[in-house]
């Protein structure tokens, strides 16, 4: 199967984070992180609450609409000043390798999304695209790390990143991925996000 020509991407939700500055190891014309994962690292933007233990979320670890959030935030005093709402997509299948080592075989494969939670994403009217992004998934359920910010991998990816640490193109997303770059400091599996940048009014 070629998995670059139209590739198709599942509406899996929305999230509210705390904008990073990109640290000092990151390229410079790297001026902030748009980070899908919320590891803890320096590298990562932070998500507006450790949200999983209200158990509102949806069968992929986000949030259905932005207005869950507010709901969630407002009966539970979380302020969401200052914070940036974002819009992900992810791609269908994820990627993993069958070993240890960067050279060992790799394989695509579906994911599903948790049937426990209900999964029924309001798309957003207006979007802006910024950028792919590469996410851990070891736990296979929220995010873990976004390798190309809190791992450093920008610096020796194949493809250059923009300023928000993300690739521009799904191909450069694609190609690292299975050029092992990831592999050699997080085990997988990985998976690709579009990420987008939404009005919050």
């Amino acid at each position: 199967m070629d998995h670059q020509t139209d590739p198709k991407f599942i509406p899996v939700g929305y999230m509210y984070k705390r904008v990073a500055a990109p640290p000092a190891d990151l390229p410079s014309h790297v001026k902030t992180i748009y980070s899908v994962g919320n590891c803890g690292s320096p590298g990562n933007s932070d998500n507006f609450n450790d949200y999983i233990q209200f158990w509102s979320h949806n069968g992929y670890w986000f949030f259905n609409s932005p207005q869950e959030m507010n709901v969630l935030a407002s009966e539970n005093g979380i302020d969401l000043t200052g914070m940036t709402l974002f819009y992900y997509e992810a791609y269908e299948l994820e990627f993993d390798f069958t070993g240890e080592e960067a050279h060992d075989f790799g394989t695509w494969s579906s994911f599903e999304s948790v049937l426990d939670w209900k999964t029924e994403v309001d798309i957003p009217q207006k979007k802006q695209f910024v950028g792919f992004d590469v996410v851990e998934f070891v736990c296979r359920n929220s995010p873990e790390c976004s390798l190309l910010s809190c791992s450093n991998v920008a610096a020796k990816s194949v493809a250059p990143v923009n300023s928000s640490c993300l690739y521009d193109t799904f191909a450069e997303a694609k190609n690292s991925v299975v050029s092992g770059i990831f592999h050699d400091v997080e085990p997988g599996p990985y998976r690709i996000f579009k990420v987008y940048l939404v009005d919050p009014s």
